[in-house]
């Protein structure tokens, strides 16, 4: 059986605890054993990160360039290979799993030829004789700690940012998905970094408090839950340390009467339940004008029922099991929740069996629900939305903002009126028109507003906003030969 161990300064270490890492399709296959640290080795990862930062900050652009190209190249040579390990561990179906394998690849791959552009600018002085140029410089030491719906490709877009930057980093993935997060950790160990460059730090939230409260520790770069990153936030604001937080959303999808019905499912049926539902992208709110109601209605729950409930890895599957039991009664505690508040629930919310036992919850659609119920307010993080009829496109656009959450949303409309006006209005920190709320762009930035998120954004040019700090250095030649 494979033992999934933390990588600290180049040498993989034995844990203490062990943690079973059991297949949601099937709890019977153990993938393999995870040997949780302890808190002297979450200190070690930390004294060795910063024991390398000083060379490391002052490697050669190149160097680094050539280190992501090869951690990038061989993901992608084992695309199929790692995308069957997700989806065993996490439970998204193949073609998602495969998916995350390729995107990525692709972050990591354009951080290599990012890293050629990080550069600074000269200016023009108020005072005569005086020459100005701002530079940046990497922060030092990043903790990066990843959950376990994207354990890939979350963490490939923080480590590679952070190293190509310059910077040291410690990787502590969820619990619940060790095995694509150790995946990653040994590619990375044969890429020809330095010692304590990377490291991996597995471990229980425990763990992730240790390393959270180090004084040594420069950048926190977090993707959770609202509750763990206001306290991860609280914490480091103690010491001022720097923070990046992306924590979710509860996303609207607004339908208007105008609206191509096909691309309204569509749109509704992948941001709803592709992954299972578990993005922080995924269309919680369905927002539809009177004029259309009744036939989107009609026509999502004959889609939705559609979707086959299956073993990620089975043909014909459409939709694979929630990842992990927590998550399951927490979706079963919210569909119980729905009816209690009067929603109605036309389809799905109900355990499935099959012939492995698994995680396994037919897809959910609560209609006439209103924006005050906590179902329609709080992230549930399964296969589970609802939809709130609205009068015009003027209630579902406050429809749409009235929420804490500011991370994705999107319209479907044929009107360019009512698109621009969204698009302008919309309280979110990206916005979809005739496209799901659910797929994004890896070269582009990435997050959100109020609680859904805090500090510069992910992803693209915006990374080096956290992961580097701005020097600004006034020269007057005086003497200077």
């Amino acid at each position: 059986m494979q033992s999934y161990r933390s990588y600290i300064d180049g040498n993989w270490c034995q844990g203490d605890e062990i943690w079973k890492n059991t297949n949601p399709s099937d709890t019977s296959d153990i993938i393999g054993e995870c040997e949780f640290s302890n808190r002297r080795q979450a200190e070690d990862a930390v004294a060795a990160a910063r024991s390398a930062f000083p060379a490391w900050s002052r490697s050669q652009l190149e160097e680094r360039a050539k280190i992501l190209d090869r951690i990038g190249r061989e993901i992608t040579d084992r695309r199929v290979e790692l995308g069957t390990l997700l989806s065993r561990e996490e439970g998204k179906v193949l073609s998602e799993g495969i998916g995350e394998v390729d995107r990525a690849a692709s972050f990591v791959n354009y951080m290599a030829g990012e890293v050629f552009r990080f550069d600074g600018k000269r200016y023009a002085s108020v005072r005569p004789g005086i020459e100005i140029e701002t530079t940046r410089e990497p922060i030092g030491v990043v903790l990066g700690i990843t959950p376990w719906n994207y354990p890939l490709a979350n963490g490939a877009w923080k480590v590679a940012a952070a190293i190509g930057y310059g910077n040291c980093v410690i990787l502590k993935p969820s619990e619940f998905a060790p095995a694509s997060a150790w995946a990653f950790a040994e590619i990375i160990s044969r890429a020809g970094l330095p010692p304590g460059v990377f490291n991996l730090v597995m471990g229980t939230g425990e763990i992730g408090d240790a390393l959270v409260n180090s004084n040594d520790v420069d950048g926190i770069t977090f993707t959770g839950a609202v509750p763990t990153g206001q306290v991860i936030l609280a914490k480091a604001a103690k010491r001022q340390t720097r923070v990046q937080l992306e924590l979710g959303g509860k996303n609207p999808l607004v339908i208007l009467d105008d609206a191509d019905l096909e691309i309204a499912i569509n749109c509704a049926v992948f941001g709803a339940f592709s992954q299972t539902g578990q993005r922080c992208t995924a269309s919680s709110r369905l927002i539809v004008t009177k004029g259309i109601y009744s036939k989107f209605v009609d026509a999502l729950l004959k889609r939705t029922e559609a979707l086959v409930v299956g073993h990620a890895l089975e043909k014909g599957t459409n939709m694979g099991p929630v990842s992990n039991e927590p998550q399951l009664e927490k979706d079963l505690t919210y569909i119980k929740l729905g009816q209690e508040e009067g929603a109605k629930l036309l389809c799905g919310g109900a355990r499935v069996k099959r012939e492995t036992a698994g995680h396994f919850l037919s897809p959910a659609i609560f209609s006439d629900a209103h924006n005050d119920m906590r179902i329609c307010r709080e992230e549930i993080f399964g296969p589970v939305t609802t939809v709130i009829p609205a009068r015009d496109y003027e209630e579902a656009k406050s429809l749409a903002n009235d929420t804490e959450f500011g991370l994705s949303s999107g319209i479907v409309t044929t009107s360019l009126k009512y698109a621009r006006d969204f698009n302008r209005n919309s309280q979110a920190g990206m916005v979809a028109i005739n496209l799901p709320t659910s797929g994004i762009d890896y070269h582009v930035p990435f997050g959100g507003r109020k609680l859904s998120g805090f500090g510069s954004r992910e992803h693209a040019h915006s990374a080096d906003e956290f992961f580097t700090e701005n020097k600004t250095t006034y020269t007057s030649p005086g003497n200077c030969d």
